[in-house]
């Protein structure tokens, strides 16, 4: 039977009886209101005539209208004659009456209508009594019939709530289940739907599509197989060492050069959680894992790209790239990632080369600042008159060779403390330090190129800025560029605005500069070494910055840039207070 049928079937059924259930319950309930209405009406009517002649009859001694009004309620009773011999009794009490009414002393007369009135005053109550008996077993018989519809009701709705929801969502369920069977490649799968339904059709279609899936599977195992061979020999020939994994971190890809490297066969790497073996390789371990313990095999990864292994006494150094492996289905909007395959690209040459540079960096500045000191040490003797009076001329010349040396100096210096950032050699001092006298310090530092330009400076510091935790010589040094920095790029007659805050258990200091500004595009490079930005007037070797960013995150501290175009620059910096520090 088809789906479409059996719910028209049960629902239509049990909308039937629905209907039945109303008019059945409006045609008992009208028949107790008409019963009910029937002794409400008649009966109390009569009854209520039988009393006001009562009471005119016991009043004829008395007054003569007594007459007038048992005649007026006679007459009522006699259009309101509604039970069986009531209407004989009714005549009786007209003869009676008109007897009584011709001879007011006739006794007899008065015996007879008094007890005439009572016998259909009873006739009326007694029927009264049979019509609420009535309509009580009205009533109950009414509640049985609707009590038993609805009874019925119940159980048909209760046997569609059971049977029919499960009826379509079992084949739904059991098809899903068998969908998901053939996506996870078990071409095997039947679905045995039986019947002539609409799921009895459905299972027939996928039953076709399966063997179809099942007959192209297999047809096409020997290709996949040879395919796979080929895509391992040429994995063997990269020279690179590479490894691949699923999404479940089961090891599914290696070459040759990676087991060399790793010290592990392919059996020991084939088929094994990579997440497990990494606890025993440490090779294995810096690919899966990055420096703060979190697990990193996104190809968004940056970070740690660096592995360093000892191979046969030697340091190596590789470079890793993260490929996600993702497949896009048809008909799908979003993929999903199938694995990973990282690349171990070696650096070791790059990075000797790399640390040669560092090391003639730090030998050649070391080695010409001596020079260099000499040079401004003579430069200060020729100022001075004791060795000879210059003239005008000369003394411009003797000027110019102090700022060239005191700016060869400089770049000497900032080469010195590149060097050793590079090599990871910073020397820090870290130490309970007060902000406002490093601030002091690094603006009579930079006071006399402020003065030269008219720059005032504007310091709003909380007093009770605690102290921060920090090196106090290097803190200073970058607090010191950055107010040189903001003195190069003001204008004359301007200001500079220093202030803090403290903020979430640290100090941030605020550096606000209202000179030209810095491109939105050249934002995120000015931390960069050797780092310009274009348009403005190179004084400076672009190493500052970068030392600067160094000096600060090697104290556990941030530093930022916010700025506009035209409006100005803010530089940030974030230090550990002392009372919040571990």
């Amino acid at each position: 039977m088809k789906i479409k049928t059996k719910l028209n079937l049960g629902i239509g059924f049990l909308f039937t009886l629905i209907i039945l259930l109303a008019f059945l319950s409006i045609g008992q309930i009208n028949s107790l209101s008409t019963a009910s209405e029937n002794i409400i009406k008649d009966n109390k009517e009569t009854i209520g005539y039988t009393h006001h002649m009562l009471k005119a009859l016991s009043e004829i001694d008395k007054n003569k209208e007594a007459f007038k009004h048992f005649e007026k309620y006679l007459l009522k009773q006699k259009s309101n004659i509604t039970e069986s011999g009531e209407e004989e009794l009714t005549n009786k009490l007209s003869e009676n009456f008109e007897l009584l009414k011709s001879t007011p002393s006739n006794d007899t007369a008065f015996t007879n209508l008094q007890s005439t009135l009572l016998e259909i005053m009873n006739i009326n109550l007694n029927a009264i009594e049979l019509k609420n008996t009535i309509a009580g077993k009205t009533a109950k018989k009414s509640i049985f019939l609707i009590s038993t519809l609805s009874f019925f009701c119940f159980i048909i709705a209760l046997i569609l709530l059971l049977k029919l929801p499960e009826n379509i969502s079992n084949p739904i369920k059991e098809l899903n289940r068998s969908i998901k069977q053939i996506a996870g490649n078990d071409y095997s799968q039947r679905v045995n739907l039986e019947g002539h339904s609409e799921f009895g059709e459905l299972a027939v279609s996928f039953n076709t599509m399966a063997n179809k899936l099942e007959e192209y599977n297999n047809s096409n195992i020997a290709k996949l197989l040879t395919e796979k061979k080929i895509t391992e020999t040429l994995i063997n020939k990269i020279h690179y060492p590479i490894i691949g994994f699923d999404n479940v971190m089961k090891v599914n890809l290696v070459n040759d050069e990676f087991s060399k490297v790793s010290g592990m066969s392919h059996s020991d790497l084939i088929g094994s959680n990579i997440l497990e073996i990494a606890t025993e390789n440490d090779l294995i371990n810096q690919i899966i894992i990055d420096s703060s313990g979190k697990k990193a095999v996104s190809s968004n990864d940056e970070a740690d790209s660096k592995i360093h292994t000892n191979i046969n006494g030697k340091d190596i150094y590789f470079e890793k790239e993260i490929q996600e492996i993702s497949l896009n289905p048809q008909h799908e909007k979003k993929g999903y990632v199938m694995g990973y395959v990282v690349v171990l690209k070696n650096v070791t040459r790059y990075m000797e080369l790399d640390l040669a540079k560092t090391n003639f960096i730090a030998t050649v500045s070391h080695e010409l600042k001596t020079p260099v000191s000499a040079i401004k040490f003579s430069l200060q003797l020729l100022e001075n008159e004791k060795t000879g009076k210059l003239n005008q001329e000369q003394t411009e010349l003797v000027k110019s060779c102090e700022e060239d040396a005191n700016h060869l100096l400089k770049i000497i210096s900032e080469l010195l403390n590149l060097a050793q950032v590079e090599t990871g050699n910073i020397q820090l001092n870290i130490m309970p330090a007060r902000l406002p006298e490093i601030i002091q310090y690094a603006i009579n530092t930079s006071k006399s190129a402020a003065y030269q330009k008219n720059i005032v400076f504007e310091i709003e510091l909380p007093s009770d800025l605690p102290e921060v935790i920090a090196d106090k010589e290097k803190t200073a040094w970058v607090i010191t560029n950055l107010i040189s920095n903001a003195i190069r790029y003001s204008g004359e007659n301007s200001k500079i605005e220093i202030s803090a805050l403290v903020l979430n258990k640290k100090v941030k200091l605020l550096i606000r500069d209202f000179g030209r500004g810095i491109e939105s595009q050249y934002i995120n490079r000015v931390f960069d070494r050797y780092s310009t930005i274009p348009g403005t007037k190179k004084e400076g070797s672009g190493l500052g910055l970068a030392i600067s960013k160094e000096f600060i995150e090697a104290q556990g501290g941030e530093i930022s840039v916010e700025s506009q175009l035209g409006v100005g620059s803010v530089f940030s910096i974030v230090l550990n207070c002392k009372e919040y520090s571990s």
